[in-house]
């Protein structure tokens, strides 16, 4: 069959091909506003027969145009075809064991202010405390205080950690979910006040937190306090400067946006900081089911909890420092 023929026979299939390819790649509201007039209903069909015209019209050996273009609709038309095939959890793994942690150590400047300002209040309060135990009064009120000392009285041994509405780990896992989420929100919404809130919030959670683990330490709570903490530790302290991260990114597209308006900066960089919020919501959710579920379990030994609270601890290190790195 001679080039022209073949061209007129199938010229409407490839034209109808590009069209559609080219609305694909729009943005979805684009799609909206612009409906294709001659919409594709079977694509994988257009797609294999596409295939067997460019096999064709290699071994026909017909123009390097033609073969050119129905080489990059082939090319475009795979590119569609498999990656609109990828099952959901294939993109949910792939994000969190190579795009999440790349993504973090990317960021490592905001990591390294929020851990500062996290870990650091916490670290510098549970060590004034044990020089200076009327401390923990600045930071918290009397009648907490005296709340937290009877959560972890060691005679109090049939129940360690918040006090329970209900008799229910599933009520307290959801509860506990609640309760991290809201402060990781405040940490991350923060960074919409030029850094200030999320500078502010990991501060003061640092220092909440050291001034409870401090005390309780100071008074001799040490086993019923530290082994409670430590199985969900990782994951929701982890969480907390993480939303730091997140927030720290929307603040740089406030103060520095570069050559870009701070509008689109702030679109830019927002778009990161949500996939960085992904990940401290997960770490969240982590930290609840442990908390619910593990950590407030009397008849588990100690030593136990803590040898698991290592464990995790080394896990999210090693994830955030190893995970989708390259092989060589």
């Amino acid at each position: 069959m001679k080039q022209s023929l073949f061209v007129a026979e199938n010229e409407a299939l490839w034209q109808q091909l590009e069209a559609w390819l080219a609305h694909r790649q729009l943005p979805k509201r684009e799609q909206r506003k612009q409906p294709l007039p001659q919409p594709l209903e079977d694509f994988p069909a257009a797609y294999r027969r596409l295939c067997h015209h460019l096999a064709l019209a290699q071994s026909r050996m017909y123009s390097p145009l033609l073969i050119e273009r129905l080489n990059r609709l082939v090319v475009e038309g795979h590119q569609h075809l498999y990656s609109a095939r990828m099952h959901f959890w294939h993109r949910v793994v792939t994000f969190y064991l190579r795009e999440l942690p790349r993504l973090v150590r990317t960021e490592w400047h905001a990591l390294a202010l929020s851990a500062l300002l996290f870990f650091g209040s916490l670290a510098g309060m549970i060590i004034a405390i044990q020089l200076n135990p009327e401390l923990v009064y600045a930071v918290l009120p009397g009648e907490q205080v005296a709340a937290m000392e009877q959560m972890y009285d060691p005679d109090n041994r049939s129940r360690i950690g918040r006090e329970r509405e209900a008799d229910s780990d599933v009520l307290m896992f959801g509860f506990y979910i609640r309760n991290n989420t809201g402060i990781g929100f405040q940490v991350f919404a923060g960074g919409l006040l030029y850094g200030l809130g999320s500078l502010f919030f990991l501060l003061y959670n640092g220092l909440v937190i050291g001034a409870v683990a401090g005390h309780l330490t100071h008074i001799g709570y040490i086993e019923t306090f530290w082994s409670f903490v430590a199985g969900h530790s990782a994951f929701e302290l982890t969480a907390i400067m993480l939303s730091g991260v997140a927030g720290f990114k929307l603040a740089q597209a406030l103060i520095m946006p570069g050559r870009k308006s701070r509008r689109q900066a702030l679109l830019d960089n927002s778009r990161i900081a949500i996939r960085i919020i992904y990940g401290a919501a997960t770490l969240f959710i982590m930290a609840a089911f442990v908390e619910a579920f593990w950590s407030s379990q009397t008849v588990i030994s100690p030593l136990i909890k803590y040898a698991t609270g290592s464990g995790l601890w080394l896990l999210v290190i090693a994830y955030f420092r190893l995970a989708g790195r390259e092989q060589a």
